[in-house]
């Protein structure tokens, strides 16, 4: 928990009803973002991401498996998110835990749609090899460095970043003589397919504080919210997922409105994630 003295909580709110944050931000404006790509050698893909003093990691694991049968054209992802006890006091026990569950449950939510996988903004169908017989099952695992709030929308970054540095083995596939054999799969050690983000969203969270909300906050202003609505965005503004988190209640007037803002955000943070990840590709090249 974060502790503040009235008269800083009546600044934080007065600074967000006169659209000038303790920051210096406008109300919708994000937190500097700086990005690294490949910061784990030994994953798949990997980035760490830095929205003002939020700090995390993303690495992401790709392992052969096989479909379930309820889908057999589709493979699977599963994300994690575990808030290092260093981070924040508030990590340390059952706090870090009950957080980790709970982003991570967002992610999915967020990420990759509803059960059936419609609307998901991972694919699940083109992790598929053989269908119902050989599968990509992708591990995202994030990490909190760091916390001064907006995890969420750090951590969807970080997922696309790392996504973008995906590299997944080519795979030959040797069918069996009979259509019920398990088929024999070859992987590449010199040729990767790289991971197709064009669907991939970001996710904007919205705090509600007193009668405004804000995008990117901080700590400090996340202690005095009512309320926090998360939108996961594609490039084309359509909705992806969609949670909410505190006790107020919302009024769907007020959601619509906060949707309508979130896609504006969105394109934003698109915008400059997409500039991060060029910048970070040419430096790589330029390594090499």
């Amino acid at each position: 928990m974060v502790g503040l003295s009235l008269g800083e909580k009546q600044f934080i709110h007065g600074g967000i009803a006169e659209d000038l944050r303790t920051d210096g931000r406008k109300r919708l404006h994000y937190r500097p973002i700086s990005i690294e790509t490949g910061v784990i050698p030994q994953a798949n893909g990997s980035a760490r991401v830095r929205l003002g003093a939020t700090d995390v990691i993303v690495s992401i694991k790709a392992e052969l498996g096989k479909p379930s049968s309820l889908q057999p054209d589709k493979g699977k992802v599963a994300i994690f998110v575990d808030c290092s006890s260093t981070a924040a006091p508030m990590f340390e026990g059952r706090g870090g835990e009950e957080l980790s569950s709970e982003l991570s449950v967002a992610l999915q939510r967020c990420l990759l749609g509803g059960k059936s996988g419609a609307g998901a903004g991972i694919d699940p169908s083109s992790l598929v090899i053989v269908e119902g017989k050989v599968c990509w099952d992708l591990y995202i695992d994030g990490l909190v460095v760091s916390s001064d709030g907006n995890l969420l929308d750090a951590l969807g970054a970080a997922i696309k970043v790392a996504l973008s540095n995906t590299g997944i083995p080519k795979v030959t596939v040797i069918l069996g003589p009979s259509p019920n054999d398990q088929p024999d799969v070859d992987l590449s050690d010199e040729e990767f397919l790289q991971f197709d983000t064009t669907g991939v969203p970001v996710i904007v969270t919205l705090t509600k504080v007193g009668r405004h909300y804000i995008a990117d906050a901080t700590l400090e202003e996340e202690s005095q919210m009512s309320s926090a609505m998360s939108v996961s965005l594609n490039r084309h503004g359509h909705i992806c997922g969609l949670t909410k988190r505190g006790g107020a209640g919302l009024d769907p007037s007020v959601v619509l409105d906060m949707i309508s803002v979130a896609q504006h955000v969105g394109e934003q943070l698109m915008s400059m994630l997409d500039s991060e990840i060029a910048a970070a590709e040419a430096a790589a090249a330029q390594e090499q």
